[in-house]
């Protein structure tokens, strides 16, 4: 881009030139306003760079596991993502040994159980979405051209959570107490202490539930970062794909987790105290798990291809040497195949019974979901017809995808007609199927994008000799693993056996299966070897060695921790095609950002829509409060898992201690001054509040995950009074229906003064009332403590038992579940109050109590829903 375009460029947001030097207190000496200097200089570039290198460098020694820059997170957590799949796939060898031969006794039945339970769990849960979020982490900086997310320690804590979980979960095998029960935990198999003693449903409960704590903390980071830190002028229609597709696949991690974690609570209190919500006996129903289950189970299938989808976005036109076709169409095929994905959770569910016209609509959305996927493989089909392809091996591996998902999106077409599934349902039909899509739609990309993308994370890259080798070697093993099974599930073999008779069909079948899944293993392990192996002096890679048009190319090599020299201006899709000079100008510091003055850690925040600017946002740096943080949080689900209450009790007061100092300190700090340039001629604010913060989005997102929770136990509510004859039963009305009416009331009328009193308090904040704004603070919580108090005593004092039928627990979960909310927009309110005591929170300093007052919309409402359905309903009926 050259000088006069530049300027003309930045002209739409250029602000007021600050020509003041800046003062000499500062950090790291008296450098003048970014707009100032001279960027031909070669002794201000090598100012500047020497500061960001020292603000940006990652910790040394023991001290580096308390980094939180994407980078090193990013690269923690595919790592362990790939440990536990190399882990899932021992155990997927150990099944296909079992099942080699007919009449094996390789494995005993019940450790069989454990490894296909850990084997499917370990797969979806700790590697499947995880890889998606590791990978995100790592380049979505890169490819919006942002120093880092926009929440760096929230990063840091998913990690964290997910390390412990994962390694809770995969632990029990090595001590017989791994769970049986597959790894969708059908009840009443897996509820019932006879059918399944022991601690292994709860381990598997527990774990997941504190591995899913870190998936959604990851998703709200990358929808923040798609949304808010984008480069200025990357409007979202010049988002690159892969951007897109984290968005999509964010949101719905956002809307699929929480009924699984609603599930799971409903689950676990049964195992724990016997309330009856899946015990047909008192009123429960096992369908409920079933459908919680797969709520979230079927969109987590397109949660794992889509961002496989989009590596492929950015692997083919780099390869094609053209920009994408259809831009606008696979956008919209993302975003279809993510909202339709929600619409065909019962097509597992076909063989249970439900009403015809129920099958008719499923089937239809299952079939419907076909078109929006096949129009992202025909757009990539299209690029490379339309370009000059240049073969390489990521595009041998992309080819592969292409190929295997396609039949298992064939066979997926089939099992979507009820007729069909009815009799592939529970075979080993299913499983070819399954190992189609998701090795075929995520494992084959992911091999891609790591011989894609590894010039740029690692410096070098990878062997072509090997990489072909593995492909090939991945390629006949999988497809001779795995369509054998097709044949084996049409002839009668049933999923989840121990072992089979022979003389049956299944002999030959199973054996090839086998042999296949031992050269698809050689295949990866090759894979691992080539990353891992020594390099004994190997040149570096050429910068932008494929030659892409993206901004994670931008990237020097070797690497630098701050992410990108000067953050960019965009008008382009493919700006390191489309925009001259574009890397030179980055590089020497022609654009935002260049420097690091006050030895801080900075990023660009900017609009939603349009990605114009709208502040400079320090971000923390280096701390070990997550790890503490998790670690603390951790052992609360673990030490529950073992019912010792005290100790659990205990570590959930140190977790939620060590979260409010890690927010004490890390979060909403006032900076030493208001606004600052940034370059250019523009000066931005460095502290915002409200729609404009990213702390404001991040509170409304995960206010939403939670509100989709909070929905999925009162859809468990009226699912019992719509399949229940009489809900609630006559013998729980006695003189008051259900908790009564008063205490209901009193509760939601006290609620609704807690959230009147946190919003006067936002306001006369605002206005500088501190004293005013205060005593609000106080009395709201003071008030949500009571109304908390008000809810749980109606259920109480009216009688109802939970563990005698479903009525009485469910009541007794909503009124829970709403005062624990109660609690924490308590909790909220005093730590306000503490931060305006302290002086940290001020009328123009803010964000905290707004952000707390949009809390409490949410918790007005859950308060509003919750008294509607537990107290009046049961009036109406």
């Amino acid at each position: 881009m050259s000088d006069v375009t530049l300027d003309r460029s930045a002209t739409r947001w250029a602000g007021k030139r600050d020509d003041d030097d800046v003062p000499a207190e500062l950090n790291f000496g008296n450098v003048p306003p970014a707009s100032t200097r001279n960027q031909e200089d070669p002794e201000v570039r090598a100012g500047q760079e020497a500061r960001l290198r020292h603000v940006w460098a990652e910790p040394k020694g023991w001290r580096y596991w308390s980094a939180v820059n994407n980078t090193e997170v990013g690269l923690w957590y595919t790592a362990t993502s790939f440990a536990f799949m190399l882990f899932a796939g021992v155990l997927g060898l150990m099944i296909r040994v079992q099942l080699a031969a007919p009449d094996n006794d390789f494995l005993t039945a019940s450790f069989y159980n454990q490894v296909y339970t850990l084997h499917g769990t370990v797969m979806m849960f700790l590697f499947a979405v995880p890889i998606f979020e590791a990978v995100a982490i790592i380049l979505l900086p890169q490819m919006l051209g942002a120093r880092d997310l926009p929440f760096p320690r929230l990063s840091a804590f998913g990690y964290w959570c997910f390390l412990i979980g994962g390694v809770f979960v995969c632990g029990s095998i090595f001590f017989g107490a791994a769970p049986e029960g597959g790894w969708f935990m059908y009840p009443p198999l897996t509820t019932q202490e006879r059918f399944s003693p022991g601690y292994g449903a709860d381990i598997w409960l527990l774990g997941l539930s504190f591995i899913e704590v870190a998936s959604i903390a990851a998703a709200v980071e990358l929808i923040v970062g798609t949304l808010k830190c984008r480069p200025p002028g990357m409007r979202l229609n010049l988002m690159p794909l892969y951007a897109w597709y984290v968005l999509v696949v964010a949101g719905m991690i956002l809307f699929a987790f929480p009924p699984l974690i609603a599930g799971d609570i409903l689950f676990e209190l049964e195992r724990l105290f016997n309330w009856p919500f899946f015990d047909p006996e008192r009123g429960g129903d096992p369908m409920l798990w079933q459908h919680l289950f797969w709520i979230f189970g079927h969109p987590e299938v397109y949660i794992v291809f889509l961002p496989a989808i989009a590596l492929l976005a950015m692997i083919v036109p780099t390869f094609a040497r053209r920009p994408i076709v259809g831009y606008s169409f696979i956008v919209l095929a993302a975003v279809g195949t993510g909202f339709l994905s929600f619409g065909l959770w019962v097509h597992h569910m076909f063989a249970t019974g439900l009403p015809a016209i129920s099958l008719g609509f499923f089937s239809a959305a299952s079939e419907a979901v076909a078109i929006p996927t096949a129009v992202q493989i025909f757009v990539f089909v299209a690029t490379l017809l339309a370009g000059r392809v240049i073969y390489s091996v990521p595009m041998l591996f992309v080819s592969g995808a292409l190929a295997i998902f396609v039949i298992g999106g064939l066979t997926g077409v089939m099992v979507a007609l009820a007729p069909f599934d009815w009799q592939a349902h529970d075979t080993y039909f299913v499983v070819g199927h399954l190992h189609y899509v998701l090795i075929g739609g995520m494992l084959f990309p992911v091999v891609a994008g790591v011989y894609y993308f590894w010039p740029m994370m690692g410096g070098r890259r990878l062997s072509d000799k090997l990489g072909k080798i593995a492909f090939w070697l991945m390629f006949v093993g999988f497809n001779t693993a795995f369509l054998p099974m097709h044949w084996s599930g049409l002839v009668g073999m049933p999923r989840r056996v121990w072992t089979y008779p022979a003389d049956i069909g299944l002999d030959l079948p199973n054996l090839v299966s086998s042999v296949g899944a031992f050269v698809f293993a050689a295949g990866f392990v090759t894979v691992v070897w080539d990353v891992l192996r020594p390099r004994n002096g190997e040149p570096y890679a050429d910068r932008n060695t494929w030659n892409a048009g993206t901004l994670e190319w931008l990237a020097e090599v070797p690497d630098e921790a701050w992410g990108v020299r000067s953050v960019p201006i965009v008008t382009s899709r493919y700006p390191l095609w489309e925009q001259k000079n574009l890397m030179a100008d980055v590089d020497m510091g022609r654009f935002y950002m260049p420097d690091a003055e006050e030895g801080k850690r900075e990023t660009m925040v900017t609009s939603v829509l349009d990605a114009e600017p709208v502040q400079c946002l320090r971000v923390p740096g280096p701390t070990f409060m997550t790890f503490w943080a998790a670690i603390f949080l951790g052992a609360v689900f673990i030490l529950a898992t073992f019912h010792l209450w005290t100790l659990t009790l205990a570590t959930a007061v140190l977790a939620t201690g060590a979260i409010l100092v890690w927010l004490w300190r890390g979060t909403a700090l006032q900076p030493e001054k208001d606004e600052k340039d940034v370059g250019l001629g523009l000066k931005l604010p460095l502290y915002a509040s409200g729609p404009k913060s990213v702390g404001w989005w991040a509170m409304f997102i995960t206010m939403t995950g939670d509100a989709t929770a909070f929905v999925s136990l009162v859809f468990g509510y009226f699912f019992y009074f719509t399949v229940s004859p009489v809900f609630p039963p006559p013998m729980m009305a006695g003189e008051e229906i259900g908790p009564g009416l008063a205490w209901p009331l009193v509760a939601l009328a006290l609620f609704a003064a807690s959230w009147l009193a946190a919003i006067f308090a936002r306001n006369t904040n605002k206005a500088a009332s501190l004293g005013t704004a205060r005593l609000l603070m106080g009395a709201g919580a003071l008030l949500s403590l009571a109304a908390s108090a008000a809810i749980l005593w109606g259920p109480y004092v009216t009688g109802l038992v939970p563990t005698v039928h479903v009525y009485p627990a469910t009541v007794w979960v909503l009124a829970i579940w709403t005062a624990c909310h109660g609690a924490a927009g308590a909790l909220m309110l005093a730590y306000c109050l503490a931060r305006s005591l302290a002086g940290r929170m001020t009328p123009t300093h803010d964000i905290d109590i707004v952000n707390v007052a949009l809390y409490w919309h949410f918790m007005a409402g859950t308060a509003l829903v919750t008294v509607a359905t537990i107290a009046l309903f049961p009036l109406a009926v």
